[in-house]
């Protein structure tokens, strides 16, 4: 197993903390990174699920940078090691999993700029590689799994929540209240494994608390 990330002292620890896992310290958003990757280890399964965290502020306070911060780091990570692994192919039947949200479906909060419309664009980008690994004849899989609701005791979901707590001038923890059949870490964990060793059929799921489901 090898775990890719920009930062090196995270990585570090995740190296002490589960032995026998490599650790490589690399940009996913640099034209360079996916060859880099492919070539310290040619993965059965890839999992990508690099991103930024999402703005919190009200859309006509955000800037440009602001609004397409997830562009410019989700779907591109995800765009890049989804064209490496058509152009120079990952083994025949590989598996490639791109995490999105479920903001992709819902149109996410009205604070979030572009972040709805990105994990949107990470399922296009499954289905869209699909249908070439199929033209190619590569027997590759591509699929887009998006944890359906907000996870708290994550970086992401931890700052989802402030966001939405700020945006709507309540506590971290009514916002949470009015929540239901929340997945947790390990719920999307098990979701992945399934996708990366099972036949499920299409491209998009979802995962929550009720389990994996192809989305809607």
């Amino acid at each position: 197993m090898l775990a890719v990330a920009r930062g090196a002292a995270a990585l570090k620890e995740l190296s002490w903390e589960k032995q026998g896992v490599k650790t490589l310290a690399v940009d996913a958003t640099k034209e360079a990174t996916p060859e880099v990757v492919f070539d310290t280890l040619a993965p059965d399964v890839l999992v990508i699920c690099a991103g930024a965290l999402a703005p919190s502020a009200p859309l006509q306070e955000q800037s440009w940078e602001v609004f397409s911060a997830n562009w410019e780091t989700d779907v591109k990570a995800a765009f890049l090691f989804c064209k490496a692994a058509l152009n120079n192919p990952l083994k025949p039947g590989s598996r490639v999993v791109l995490i999105s949200s479920g903001a992709a479906l819902s149109g996410g909060p009205p604070f979030a700029g572009g972040y709805a419309g990105a994990k949107r664009m990470q399922m296009f980008l499954a289905g869209h590689c699909q249908k070439e690994s199929d033209r190619l004849g590569l027997d590759l899989r591509f699929m887009a799994l998006a944890p359906a609701r907000i996870m708290p005791g994550t970086g992401i979901g931890d700052a989802g929540l402030d966001g939405f707590a700020a945006y709507l001038g309540i506590r971290p923890a009514d916002v949470l209240a009015s929540m239901t059949d929340l997945q947790t870490p390990a719920d999307v964990g098990r979701a992945v494994v399934a996708l990366a060793t099972g036949k499920s059929e299409g491209s998009s799921f979802t995962v929550s608390g009720s389990g994996l489901a192809a989305a809607a």
